[in-house]
């Protein structure tokens, strides 16, 4: 079964380290893609980012996304998705 969340993110981005630490420190699977090295995945964050290459972006299991969510925000989207 794959991870229920999909961060969109880069190397650099320091928000993005952060939010991967914490989730998975209250044990939170999630895929990770690096939008530097995959063109689709940069033109999906760029079509829910009005447009911008915005990161960390996170795709849960119900299709919906959040830029730069509070681990709180990542908690409660997967517990509504349990």
């Amino acid at each position: 079964m794959s991870a229920p969340v999909t961060m969109y993110s880069t190397t650099w981005c320091g928000y993005c380290r952060r939010l991967k630490s914490q989730m998975e420190r209250e044990g939170i699977a999630y895929t990770e893609v690096n939008i530097e090295h995959d063109p689709a995945s940069a033109d999906f964050v760029m079509s829910v980012n009005g447009g911008n290459q915005t990161v960390p972006t996170l795709l849960f299991a119900d299709g919906t996304a959040l830029t730069n969510p509070s681990l709180a925000q990542v908690k409660e989207k997967v517990a509504a998705a349990a």
